[in-house]
Parts: C-alpha cells; structure tokens; sequence
C-alpha cells in the first residue's frame, strides 16, 4: 500500500468520523471516492505485490538469467511491508467499529 493510498483512507476515516459526529454529507463527502473502492483497490494491489514477489523469487530459484537477487529481497520486502500495513489498517477498523458498537444508543 503506498503512502497516497494510506492518506485516502486515513481522509476516509476522518470524513466518515465527521459524519458521525453531526457534520452534513455535503461537507463530508468531498473526494467523489467511496471507502468501499478505496479499500478494495488497495487489498488489490498487496495482492499483487505479493504475487509479483513470488513469481520473482520462483523465477531465481529456477535460474532464470535475468533475474537478480536483490530485485527479489527487494521485491519480498515490499510486499512484506504492504502486507503489514494492510493488516495494521484492518485492526485500526477493526477497532473502530468496536468502538461504535459499544457507543450507547
């Protein structure tokens, strides 16, 4: 996931957090990008950072000649990171759900 995307959710959350707390939709909603998209494009792209990386390594340890080994650390350690990201993401919506589901009505 690279940085824009983690800004647009994290705009996102801010938008939505608005909402919640009594801002109108029209001063919410001032990207035209659903949440919903957002976050599927960027699960998206971890997955093909990680399918990139395993074909990469495949390809090395076949002993294809042109493939080195630090395109594939490189690769490996991006989709390694994006992953985390991705998962640090999920816990923080994870944890603000809970948060509104415990919110007394």
């Amino acid at each position: 996931m690279t940085t824009t995307n983690i800004e647009q959710v994290l705009s996102q959350i801010r938008t939505m957090s608005a909402m919640a707390s009594g801002g109108t939709e029209a001063q919410a909603d001032t990207s035209g990008v659903s949440f919903n998209n957002l976050l599927k494009d960027s699960i998206n792209e971890v997955n093909e950072s990680q399918l990139q990386a395993t074909e990469l390594k495949q390809a090395f340890e076949l002993g294809e000649s042109d493939v080195n080994l630090a395109e594939v650390m490189v690769a490996i350690q991006k989709s390694s990171v994006s992953f985390e990201a991705m998962v640090q993401v999920r816990n923080k919506l994870i944890d603000a759900y809970k948060e509104v589901m415990n919110m007394p009505i």
